[in-house]
């Protein structure tokens, strides 16, 4: 198995579809590096990841919104495409297993301030059967 962990801010808001009867939410988060190049010039890259989440779990989707920064992890698949031109592209695919919203970016502050959502508890988001209890000692 191959598992992927990304922290990025979400590109747009997040679409609530149902596919053969089942739900998924999709999402595409950019995540953005700093480094030097071999000049020692200052560069940056960003790299889009398109999440797909299957899940019945879907009233995390109103606080999936463009700018919200996560932390998604899953399994990554590459597909490839033609582009326009007949030239092969590439894209990464993430199949979500777990999403943690991580905060918001505040766009009035400056230097990268982010404030938490408005939910004044944040709780990670079960994926499977085996993680639901109804057992929870609080």
């Amino acid at each position: 198995m191959i598992k992927m962990q990304v922290i990025g801010h979400l590109g747009k808001d997040c679409t609530v579809n149902t596919v053969n009867g089942k739900n998924v939410i999709n999402f595409t988060v950019a995540h953005s590096e700093k480094f030097k190049d071999s000049q020692g010039n200052n560069q940056e890259r960003t790299t889009w990841v398109d999440c797909a989440y299957w899940t019945d779990r879907t009233a995390i989707a109103p606080y999936l919104t463009k700018g919200t920064q996560v932390f998604v992890e899953g399994n990554p698949e590459a597909k490839g495409y033609q582009r326009n031109d007949g030239t092969p592209g590439a894209s990464l695919i993430l199949r979500v297993r777990e999403v943690q919203l991580l905060g918001k970016k505040n766009e009035n502050a400056v230097g990268g301030n982010y404030e938490q959502p408005s939910s004044s508890r944040q709780e990670p988001v079960a994926t499977s059967a085996e993680e639901v209890s109804d057992d929870l000692p609080f």
